[in-house]
């Protein structure tokens, strides 16, 4: 913790020093107000076109010039997401998303309303892939919700792409680097993009492309990173990404066409593997990566067709297909990565010699998942109640096929196929001018077809020994379950610029079937011996014969109900805007990952926690603002039916208690931009022998705007080269993984 409140220390007093040097600079033209107010913001996603004022949970609203900013930084939107959401938990620096909660929880991403999580297997490099070059806005919802479906357990991320609105065709490039300073040479990678847009008539486009390629990372005392410190999941260096995006519409009359399609491509190849026993963990440079690449490979296709002159109001039907395809990196068997695939098939259980290695050159997994869906939506005015009375209502059909298989070929998991079928309905009605109500319902119904296959042959520590383990049949089944879930809140007018609202709301997640028949035959003591019998004693006490078989016939998966209350203020005086807002969050069956045992629980859980945030323009040269958010939970862990006082979620649910931003903003009248942030996190001291530090990290970044519409940006991010152990990244494995040190990115835009 010391080293938390040098930095904080550090950090106040640049903050101090830049704030006084703005004050001596010139005198910015005071600019008058940019348009609505932040409670007459529209927002989407609540499947109709909805103002923030009549929105009985919290959100945020990232605008399209903070969108751009970040693409000029060359910051992924899981950084920027990040950074701005309170709730949500610190970055872990990688292309993956592991340990990134929202409010202890999972978070449902999507783009353009289309969800792009994996529900029949979990795979969470989702957020980095998403491309802000395309992206309009970012409307993010606090707490639950089921409007999609499942995985807005915490919250709901949607990004909402560009469309042309220009009368003649407008090109836009940029170019740019990003370099760490303590080793430029080694460090320095390219990124690019250029998009087109118009409009020409009833017929609108925009098309954009991009890549950018990372190289060595390096941490606050100068150390290069691992590639691959958080087992699996992939890192932020020897990256390079590419995206393809178009979207073309036509309008005609009151309705509109439009399809788009969306291409994500990365590749990392590691140098080395990573080396677990130090601490933190760092390159293994005696070991050299001999792998396949971690590839993403994934393609997204939308078509959209709405009518705002249909006869029950407006009118949304959209199709999607989505076909992805995600390679995780190779790994080797260690005291954090306890089970892997076996080059062999023993006939029996075998202890394997001690510190030998029985990785097989295929322990490498690919995932591929194909989904489809149909979704219908309606918004029906209903003035008949009181005047402004709106319901929304209509269906969802999906389709998922999802396996994962190693690299010779064998499946890794159970191929999966589900079909789902949802209604819903979504009502508000405004009580009085003041006065607003609102209320929903959902019902699923799922289809799930697992089928049988062989879990290969797979090595495990058990204690201290390493033990050989056969591979098994496992049988698979149909089954058919549904979820129900409700919604209720109220907002309040205050006054004319001050509101409280309130709401409860309840979302769903899906079992992670796939990961569950991964471990097939490992996700209890139990089940090892059901499959393995007295041929594993005397290393567990199985009573029954060996016969190397489990069935799931009767798994009957039950969607993972979590109930969530709020309530908060929230308000736009002009110059001041800001809320506040406080929840607790409830799940009879959540789920929780136990790293040392590498096997997932189910039991109850509580989750509590207080968001806010302020901005205020304090004339028109300055804009000062900050968020902070906390958040604890506990859980069920003797699953005894009582959530006991020391009881607490594990780190990887929730790495860091306490997250916070403030920053500066000063806006000089030749169209040149200062921005200086603290960033801030806690840490989390919970959990025996897994405590984690906290850090504070300063970034700044001037922008100059030209005549010609090109921008030059110049970006430092963690200014003082601080260094901190990453609370998400070390939460994931229970490993401690460094953060990244002092960075500077350079980019030149151009529109023309």
């Amino acid at each position: 913790m010391r080293r938390f409140y040098i930095s904080l220390l550090w950090s106040s007093a640049l903050g101090s020093s830049i704030l006084a040097g703005a004050a001596l600079a010139q005198e910015a033209t005071p600019t008058d107000s940019q348009g609505a107010t932040v409670l007459d913001q529209i927002l989407v996603t609540g499947r109709n076109e909805r103002s923030i004022s009549s929105i009985a949970q919290s959100v945020q609203v990232v605008e399209r010039e903070q969108v751009e900013e970040a693409a000029q930084e060359n910051i992924d939107a899981a950084t920027l997401i990040s950074r701005i959401v309170p709730g949500y938990a610190p970055r872990n620096q990688t292309i993956s998303g592991a340990s990134e909660t929202f409010r202890g929880r999972s978070v449902l991403i999507m783009v353009d309303g289309v969800p792009r999580n994996t529900p029949l297997r979990d795979v969470s490099r989702i957020l980095s892939m998403i491309d802000l070059n395309s992206v309009e806005r970012i409307e993010v919802i606090n707490g639950a919700s089921s409007l999609y479906g499942a995985g807005a357990t915490g919250g709901t991320i949607n990004f909402i792409t560009k469309r042309g609105d220009s009368d003649k065709p407008k090109v836009t490039v940029r170019t740019g680097v990003t370099a760490f300073t303590e080793n430029p040479g080694k460090s320095a990678g390219p990124s690019t993009s250029v998009s087109v847009e118009g409009k020409k008539g009833d017929f609108d486009y925009f098309f954009s492309a991009s890549g950018d390629l990372s190289r060595r990372t390096y941490d606050g005392h100068g150390n290069e990173m691992a590639s691959d410190a958080m087992l699996g999941q992939g890192g932020g260096d020897r990256t390079g990404t590419g995206n393809l995006f178009g979207v073309a519409g036509y309008q005609f009359d009151a309705r509109r066409f439009e399809v788009s399609v969306d291409w994500t491509y990365a590749n990392q190849k590691p140098d080395w593997f990573t080396d677990y026993t130090t601490n933190p963990v760092s390159p293994d440079f005696g070991d050299r990566y001999e792998g396949k690449p971690l590839k993403e490979d994934s393609k997204y296709l939308t078509a959209k067709y709405t009518d705002s002159d249909f006869a029950l109001g407006n009118l949304e039907v959209k199709a999607f297909y989505n076909d992805i395809f995600k390679q995780s990196p190779f790994t080797k068997f260690s005291a954090v990565n306890s089970q892997v695939y076996l080059p062999f098939n023993p006939t029996r259980p075998v202890i394997l010699p001690p510190g030998s290695d029985p990785t097989a050159d295929f322990n490498q997994t690919a995932l591929q998942s194909r989904r489809s869906g149909v979704n219908l939506t309606v918004n029906t005015p209903m003035d008949f109640i009181t005047q402004g009375s709106t319901l929304t209502w209509g269906a969802d059909y999906v389709f998922d096929a999802t396996d994962q298989q190693l690299t010779n070929g064998q499946d890794a998991i159970s191929p999966t196929t589900q079909n789902s079928v949802a209604l819903f309905a979504q009502g508000e009605i405004p009580v009085t001018d003041r006065f607003r109500i609102s209320g929903g319902a959902r019902f699923d119904q799922f289809y799930l077809n697992v089928e049988d296959f062989t879990r290969p042959a797979a090595a495990v520590l058990l204690g201290s020994n390493i033990i050989g383990l056969p591979a098994i049949r496992v049988t698979g089944g149909s089954f058919d379950y549904n979820a129900v879930t409700f919604n209720s809140g109220a907002v309040y007018d205050l006054t004319e610029r001050m509101q409280l609202f309130g709401n409860f709301s309840q979302g769903y997640s899906l079992t992670d079937i796939g990961g569950f028949t991964r471990r097939a035959g490992l996700n209890s003591n139990a089940e090892t011996c059901d499959a393995y019998g007295t041929a594993i004693r005397p290393l567990l006490p199985c009573t029954n014969a060996p016969d190397y078989a489990i069935s799931y016939a009767d798994i009957a998966p039950e969607p993972q109900l979590v109930n969530t209350w709020e309530a908060g203020l929230r308000g736009d005086w002009g110059d001041y805007r800001g809320g506040v807002s406080t929840y607790l969050s409830t799940s009879d069956n959540g789920v929780s990952y136990d790293i040392a045992n590498n096997r997932v629980s189910q039991q109850k859980e509580r989750i509590w926690g207080v968001e806010a945030n302020i901005e205020a323009d304090l004339s028109g040269m300055f804009t000062l603002g900050g968020s902070v958010g906390y958040v604890e939970g506990k859980y069920d862990a003797d699953r005894d039916g009582h959530i006991e006082a020391n009881e607490y979620l594990p780190n990887n649910r929730i790495p860091s208690t306490y997250k916070g931003l403030v920053y500066l903003t000063t806006h000089f009248e030749n169209e040149l931009t200062l921005r200086s942030e603290l960033e801030l996190f806690s840490g989390r001291d919970r959990i025996a022998t897994q405590e984690l530090d906290g850090a504070a990290l300063v970034n700044l970044a001037v922008s100059k705007k030209f005549a010609n519409e090109s921008v030059l940006n110049l970006a430092v991010r963690n200014v003082f080269d601080t260094y901190y152990i990453n609370p998400s990244a070390s939460a994931t494995r229970g490993a401690d993984v460094p953060g990244l040190g002092r960075s500077v990115a350079l980019s030149y835009q151009i529109t023309f």
